[in-house]
């Protein structure tokens, strides 16, 4: 089997899985059906859900066998409907079904010139930015003091998920740590939907599933939602309880990578404290600019052999 056939059904298997997996947490009632004879397990049948979406039953089983067929847009959007899905997990179903759009080579992740220096500036505001693989790639000092200071961290565990998921750290960081971690892995599915094949995102992955018992459970489960930007209930030894306001802004010379940056708020002297103990220098992209976080390409920085 070439690596482009197995590529291609490794994705098709993950649509599959998403598909029974979203038919399984329907009940009849909630799609208008009768509940009719006993059920052995729990959710729709697939003729039901055939039935709903207006295809063949054998075509639905087709599909959640994996198997090498490319439903229409007018099927995904039918089977979406039927299944209840929202517009994170439709543009996910598409995903999956037609394969990513053309691969750019993957070449190393640099910052566009200033992004670096915007970063830095923005202070006692901590503020961030995550390559594709959301590898970070700058950081401030508040950043830095507030969640981890990724600039002494080993390459391979400069990644926002690697760390919330490996680091005690992030649990103490996060009040809600089980929720935002959820909804952070649903984002990176999201992420990594869009690069199924590459290499680095699949190792990552493994990693994860290696180290973390709540990536074990929850990946199975396709959850997927969209970048977007709210308030985060975090915690600091030195400053209690904060509730911070973030917003996720895209790079424009780079759309994969994302500025993720907290307003300060009431907060913002003591936040200027925070920083204060982390000493002044490069953010994380200045001199050690970086694209992967594991075995991958990256320009070479000052701490590199």
């Amino acid at each position: 089997m070439t690596v482009t056939a197995d590529r291609g059904n490794r994705r098709l298997r993950e649509l599959g899985d998403l598909l029974r997996s979203r038919r399984a947490r329907l009940q009849p009632a909630d799609a208008g059906l009768p509940r009719g004879r006993r059920r052995r397990t729990p959710g729709l049948r697939r003729e039901e859900v055939a039935q709903l979406a207006g295809v063949s039953p054998t075509y639905y089983a087709f599909l959640e066998q994996g198997r090498n067929i490319r439903p229409s847009p007018e099927v995904l959007d039918a089977l979406a409907r039927a299944l209840q899905m929202g517009p994170a997990e439709r543009a996910h179903l598409r995903a999956l079904a037609h394969g990513p759009a053309p691969e750019d080579d993957s070449p190393a992740e640099v910052l566009a010139p200033g992004v670096d220096a915007l970063v830095e500036r923005l202070d006692p505001c901590p503020t961030f930015v995550k390559g594709r693989r959301w590898d970070i790639l700058a950081a401030n000092r508040s950043a830095r003091a507030l969640f981890a200071d990724w600039l002494e961290l080993p390459r391979s565990e400069r990644n926002e998920l690697w760390w919330m998921f490996t680091d005690p750290r992030a649990r103490e960081v996060y009040a809600d740590w089980p929720q935002d971690a959820a909804a952070m892995l649903a984002r990176f599915r999201d992420a990594a939907a869009r690069r199924p094949d590459d290499p680095e995102f699949l190792e990552l992955i493994e990693r994860l599933h290696e180290r973390s018992a709540e990536v074990r459970a929850w990946w199975p489960r396709h959850e997927v939602l969209a970048p977007g930007s709210g308030i985060k209930h975090l915690r600091h030894p030195l400053l209690g309880d904060l509730s911070l306001q973030h917003v996720v802004l895209q790079i424009a010379d780079h759309p994969d990578q994302k500025l993720v940056t907290f307003a300060a708020g009431q907060h913002e002297r003591d936040l200027a404290r925070l920083a204060a103990t982390v000493p002044a220098g490069d953010t994380l992209a200045r001199g050690r600019q970086t694209g992967k976080a594991a075995g991958g390409r990256y320009h070479r920085g000052r701490d590199d052999p």
